[in-house]
């Protein structure tokens, strides 16, 4: 089995397969991002999450107020006493993310080839024939033949819980359109994904704003998910704001790469911010299910080389609702870390998923058997071919300390530094996160 096109360490012999995996005193490198919700916001799971991997903890601000969110992070403050492991704290806004509003909280039931309507006027109550949403400019994006996706949460791609429309006209403010499969939709707010649709909001929204100066102060969060990220102004505008606030001036900035208008902007977004979020489930619309492979595997190539940090998300989906992931996943989380993903983030998996706990295991597992067989000698040589010479004084240090660690096998490699930055470039050259 030899590979040149793979990150591959050679040889693998097929029997090793069969052997069972060695505990390892060192966590996967690959950070676990954990979204916490209903089902993983007690002390008690919080804690599990902690131990079976997590070191990033997400809030998402798209639901909930921040009186919630402070009393889940108050718990995992707790936690992280409790376990004695670090982690990190994340605020994901909302950005320009279009919402179904069903404040009667009753299930709502959409039958394939009837007609509903979404409406601005959020005074409606929601039904099978109408849904309130939380934009007005919606009649004047879309034209007829548009594709539209509601699910709660995210669009999972379940013919029972997400539905697919079609529009078919524009009456007024209001959007016309077919159902083009049969779904019932729960809970009381819903996404709305408009599939290659120019959406005029803006990125970072008043209430995200909001959200920032008080609650992301009051915690001096350490990252800021860029909801919707759509050009590089949107990440300097979202840095001059931090950087008005105290102590967020070191909040670094992960852009989340989420529509086609963000994909074609990439190159210049990846120049601004601190590190990209691959949002599949939003963007895996927008594109052709042929070409999500080609720009995650582009996308995370130029993250790599750019020495930013790379985050995939929507991975083990099935694992909202079941024990196990299904092979096609598992192959899935294990190419992303071949690919050069440093983070894999869980979204509904762990926010309402029934097996919180047992998905950040699994998925550090898998993170844990990819790490072993990825060839750092490889990954560090195209990395220094494609930073070129001369490097800086501190790249090279770093540079050289990567190369001998690699050449003696060593499990670590210890950094002194005031700001951090020496041990971002050691990072850089190697696949870490």
């Amino acid at each position: 089995m030899h590979s040149t096109h793979l990150l591959l360490e050679e040889p693998i012999r097929m029997a090793s397969i069969l052997e069972p995996s060695k505990a390892s005193f060192f966590p996967a490198m690959t950070k676990i991002v954990g979204t916490l919700g209903p089902k993983s916001r007690s002390i008690e799971v919080i804690s599990g999450c902690l131990k079976a991997g997590m070191s990033v903890a997400r809030f998402d601000f798209s639901w909930h107020d921040p009186a919630y969110h402070q009393e889940t992070l108050e718990n995992l403050k707790a936690a992280v006493k409790l376990t004695k492991k670090l982690c990190a704290v994340m605020l994901d806004t909302v950005g320009a993310e279009m919402q179904v509003v069903n404040k009667s909280e009753k299930a709502i039931s959409l039958e394939a080839d009837a007609i509903v309507v979404l409406t601005p006027d959020e005074g409606q109550e929601a039904s099978s024939e109408l849904l309130p949403i939380n934009f007005d400019g919606l009649s004047k994006a879309v034209k007829k033949g548009d594709t539209i996706f509601i699910g709660q949460y995210l669009f999972t791609g379940s013919e029972t819980t997400s539905v697919w429309l079609e529009v078919s006209e524009v009456k007024g403010d209001d959007v016309v359109c077919v159902i083009k499969n049969s779904a019932t939709l729960a809970g009381s707010l819903f996404t709305l994904h408009g599939s290659q649709i120019r959406i005029g909001l803006p990125t970072l929204t008043d209430k995200d704003k909001e959200v920032i100066s008080t609650w992301g102060v009051q915690n001096k969060i350490d990252f800021l998910s860029l909801s919707y990220t759509r050009h590089a102004e949107d990440v300097r505008q979202a840095r001059e704001f931090l950087s008005k606030l105290g102590d967020l001036y070191q909040t670094q900035i992960f852009a989340k790469i989420e529509n086609i208008e963000g994909l074609n902007h990439f190159d210049e977004i990846l120049q601004e911010a601190d590190g990209i979020i691959l949002s599949r489930g939003n963007l895996g619309i927008d594109l052709p299910p042929e070409k999500v492979f080609l720009f995650q595997k582009a996308a995370l190539y130029k993250c790599n080389m750019a020495g930013k940090p790379a985050v995939v998300t929507r991975v083990v989906d099935s694992m909202t609702d079941n024990l196990r992931p299904t092979r096609a996943e598992a192959t899935d989380v294990a190419n992303a870390v071949l690919d050069g993903s440093d983070a894999i983030l869980l979204g509904a998996e762990t926010l309402r998923g029934l097996y919180p706990v047992e998905t950040i295991s699994t998925v550090g597992k898998i993170c844990a058997e990819a790490e072993k067989v990825f060839n750092q000698d490889m990954y560090f040589k195209k990395t220094v071919k494609y930073v070129g010479e001369p490097m800086t004084h501190l790249e090279s240090i770093a540079s050289s300390a990567v190369r001998a660690a690699i050449k003696v096998k060593a499990s670590v490699i210890i950094c002194f530094t005031s700001s951090g930055r020496a041990a971002r470039y050691s990072i850089a050259h190697l696949d870490l996160f």
